[in-house]
């Protein structure tokens, strides 16, 4: 099952042992999903925070399609 994180701070300690970070854009809502060996991690924010948090992420990131 997946875990959603409402902390920025606390979804960035966590890209340290994550595989890669998916960016899912849709509207008004930025999805960031965190794949670590062992779970899923996702966090919803606003497209202007989704920036800030995408540059300090300390992994591999893709966008979604």
């Amino acid at each position: 099952m997946p875990m959603e994180v409402f902390d920025p701070e606390e979804f960035i300690r966590i890209s340290e042992r994550a595989l890669y970070c998916l960016v899912k854009r849709s509207g008004d809502i930025v999805k960031l999903k965190l794949r670590t060996p062992s779970r899923l991690y996702t966090l919803k924010v606003k497209p202007e925070e989704a920036e800030d948090i995408i540059r300090r992420l300390r992994c591999e990131v893709t966008e979604a399609r």
